[in-house]
């Protein structure tokens, strides 16, 4: 099975078990070779909420007060948020900085948004698909798919996440070694392994 469909895969099973666990159960995957990780999420479970209420108040919030002259995604992790999309021109840009930075909770922005004309409708699609490579890359490199948010705009991937050290080369090179892929930006906010280890879930007792 090739790592796109195993990705495939495992995300139709993340949707079917979704609405039965809660925010910080593990989860269990499968990985290459018939080995199996455990997935958990390494914010708390009242930070996701947050992250998401963010990203959902920050388009809301774009949209409200720039209309449909940019066009911008916001992807939140851990109260700092990433602006992807395209806008008609540089003042427009620090417009959407500045609203995005406005909005409740916002710790930090980074600015990705591009200075130009709206991608096509096949960019897009090829951004989703080299998405789901780059997850799928993940699990070949046992890499949890919950410890990095990806986001990929005109083929640059954004990796997010609480990551140590050699997760964060591991993703970067799994990321890097996708065709197609343009960049690798890391917005990483590094843990020790030791802070790792205190935020794995404690062995299920017998």
């Amino acid at each position: 099975m090739t790592a796109l469909k195993r990705w495939a895969w495992m995300t139709a099973g993340v949707a079917i078990l979704g609405s039965s666990l809660t925010a910080c159960a593990p989860l269990i995957v499968a990985g290459a070779a018939g080995s199996v990780m455990v997935a958990y999420d390494r914010r708390t479970a009242g930070t996701q909420l947050e992250d998401e209420t963010i990203e959902v108040r920050a388009k809301a919030a774009v949209r409200e007060q720039l209309g449909t002259r940019v066009r911008i995604d916001a992807t939140s992790y851990n109260r700092r948020v990433l602006i992807t999309g395209d806008v008609p021109n540089e003042a427009d840009k620090q417009a959407v900085e500045r609203v995005v930075s406005g909005v409740q909770n916002v710790k930090d922005v980074v600015n990705a948004a591009d200075v130009m004309s709206t991608p096509s409708f096949w960019d897009r699609s090829n951004d989703l698909i080299l998405t789901g490579k780059v997850r799928a890359a993940f699990i070949d490199v046992k890499l949890p798919q919950s410890a990095v948010k990806v986001t990929t705009e005109r083929a640059v991937v954004y990796l997010m996440g609480r990551v140590t050290e050699d997760e964060a080369k591991k993703a970067t090179e799994a990321a890097r070694s996708v065709s197609g892929v343009q960049r690798v930006v890391r917005i990483f906010e590094f843990i020790s392994q030791q802070e790792l280890d205190r935020l794995k879930p404690a062995p299920a007792k017998t």
